[in-house]
């Protein structure tokens, strides 16, 4: 594993929380979102994170349980299929985050969010919003991210996995439930499951 040039912190000193989702693209299942606080000293054993997309599956399986072994908090958050139906996708990884920064256990003072968009986040009880800062390819900069990028990958992976057994036909446990030939292939001669997010378009012409 190769070593990254992320940054540990956006404000040193600042109890930052990085923020990231997966599955926004694929035809079926939930999006999962992750909240990550890293502790003051990076430990070593996270020298090596990086952009969830940019390691291999391996990397990532061995880098979730140092990320929640270190971390002084993090939370791993889900939207079905049925909500991102209901309200959106972009919506629905909003909410995913915020779910996931409601669950920790350590209150951030600043928000590391990847991408471009989002809303305002109030902790419940509070009044107060937390300062937030949305980072376009902020898995790739901000190592807090990265590890929030790389617990929602895994978690939805094995969630996926899981669905696999239910429904072998769409190969979810290759595909992940992403608009693969073979998806649509399924698609065609079984039709939609509960699990897949029927505002997508799930059938493309010949």
């Amino acid at each position: 594993m190769k070593e990254t040039a992320l940054l540990a912190y956006c404000i040193p000193g600042v109890r930052e929380a990085g923020c990231d989702e997966a599955g926004r693209g694929p035809l079926a299942g939930s999006v999962f979102a992750a909240a990550v606080i890293l502790p003051p000293v990076i430990p070593d054993g996270l020298r090596g994170l990086n952009d969830s997309k940019q390691l291999t599956e391996h990397q990532r399986d061995a880098l979730r349980p140092v990320i929640e072994e270190t971390a002084l908090a993090w939370a791993v958050a889900e939207v079905t299929a049925e909500e991102i139906d209901r309200i959106n996708i972009l919506n629905a990884s909003i909410l995913g985050m915020q779910r996931a920064l409601e669950q920790l256990t350590i209150r951030p003072e600043h928000i590391l969010v990847d991408g471009n968009r989002w809303k305002p986040y109030i902790p419940a009880g509070e009044v107060m919003e937390i300062p937030a800062r949305t980072v376009v390819k902020g898995d790739a900069k901000y190592m807090s991210i990265a590890a929030a990028s790389i617990l929602a990958k895994t978690y939805r992976d094995a969630y996926m996995n899981r669905l696999h057994v239910e429904y072998p036909m769409y190969r979810w446990n290759e595909n992940k439930g992403y608009p693969t030939r073979a998806h649509y292939e399924a698609l065609r001669q079984f039709g939609p499951t509960p699990y897949h997010r029927k505002s997508f378009k799930l059938i493309v012409d010949n």
